[in-house]
């Protein structure tokens, strides 16, 4: 089972995430082998996170929860609210088989959050050079969508929010996004 995992910061966490680096960095190791993608939300500077997103592949909700609360930064209070959803990968690789590499281009996590019927449940036409990881958000059952997830590269917000069908979502968020994990 997939899950999305995208935990965000605390106002003026910046210091206490820092200071745990190491330890978060530890943990996730720990996941490497069910790791779809992973990185840090940013500011617009692209230097500030304001969050971390996490796609696995997991045997269960209840792995799901245990690998998103037990996270050091979520036990220090670092993040302010995690958002945990099953999720369907939609392009069948990870974020280490992108063809366009860790850092060519800008890159965005966009969320849209569902309101009524499915959008967006297959990969968008013409996109896929862009697409890092896409797919449904769903209910813990599987048998509800509840919204569509997407890293990408794109020229700007408003270029990686044009992926999603716009009056399809109760709301659609774009946050600056980057490879993360250990440098090599």
């Amino acid at each position: 089972m997939e899950f999305l995992c995208h935990h965000r910061d605390r106002p003026d966490s910046l210091a206490l995430r820092m200071e745990l680096l190491q330890e978060h960095w530890a943990y996730m190791d720990r996941f490497a082998e069910e790791m779809i993608a992973r990185g840090p939300t940013l500011v617009g500077d692209g230097e500030t996170p304001t969050g971390s997103v996490h796609i696995l592949d997991l045997p269960d909700a209840a792995t799901a929860r245990a690998f998103a609360f037990d996270e050091p930064g979520y036990q220090a209070g670092v993040y302010r609210d995690v958002l945990l959803r099953r999720w369907r990968d939609l392009l069948g690789r990870t974020m280490w088989e992108f063809p366009g590499g860790p850092t060519d281009g800008d890159r965005f996590l966009v969320l849209g959050l569902g309101a009524g019927e499915a959008a967006d449940l297959t990969v968008p036409a013409g996109r896929g050079d862009d697409l890092i990881a896409y797919g449904p958000l769903l209910s813990d059952d599987a048998t509800a969508w509840l919204g569509t997830a997407a890293l990408l590269r794109a020229p700007g917000p408003a270029a990686a929010r044009a992926l999603l069908t716009e009056d399809r979502y109760a709301g659609i968020e774009v946050h600056a996004w980057q490879f993360g994990g250990r440098s090599q």
